[in-house]
């Protein structure tokens, strides 16, 4: 994952169709998810369903469900609060990082503001309203 939200305030993951083509999943991998989202913009969003990926962060694996839908975002994922309590997280908006206990010792993701910034505008270019940028990170 590239572009990741970190959404403090969001109950559900999410991964976009082109980060979802691009792990090359197949239509046969999701399950049914029936409730519709309220996307950035407002409008309604018919999720295609549901997946669980295991998400690797340094040394720590856990697995995620994470709701594939096809709609625009400057980002390929959000991760909400089941992942921040699943790796046990603290986050700062501030600073734009996540901590994680890891090993007997904290592990770190650092955001990147220029990127955020990037992504900010982009989202506000397809009049997207409303985008709570709680944390950037950048997976490579």
């Amino acid at each position: 994952m590239k572009y990741v939200l970190v959404d403090q305030r969001s109950g559900a993951e999410i991964i976009y169709l082109d980060l979802y083509k691009g792990l090359k999943l197949k239509p046969k991998d999701l399950s049914k998810y029936d409730t519709h989202l309220l996307g950035f913009d407002g409008r309604i969003v018919i999720p295609k369903g549901m997946i669980k990926l295991s998400m690797r962060t340094s040394n720590e694996v856990v697995e995620i469900d994470f709701i594939v839908i096809d709609a625009y975002s400057p980002y390929t994922a959000i991760l909400a609060r089941p992942w921040l309590l699943a790796m046990k997280t603290v986050s700062s908006t501030l600073h734009i990082k996540v901590k994680y206990p890891s090993k007997g010792r904290m592990g770190e993701l650092v955001g990147c503001q220029t990127m955020a910034r990037q992504c900010m505008v982009a989202a506000i270019r397809h009049q997207c309203v409303g985008l709570a940028c709680s944390a950037h990170l950048q997976f490579d």
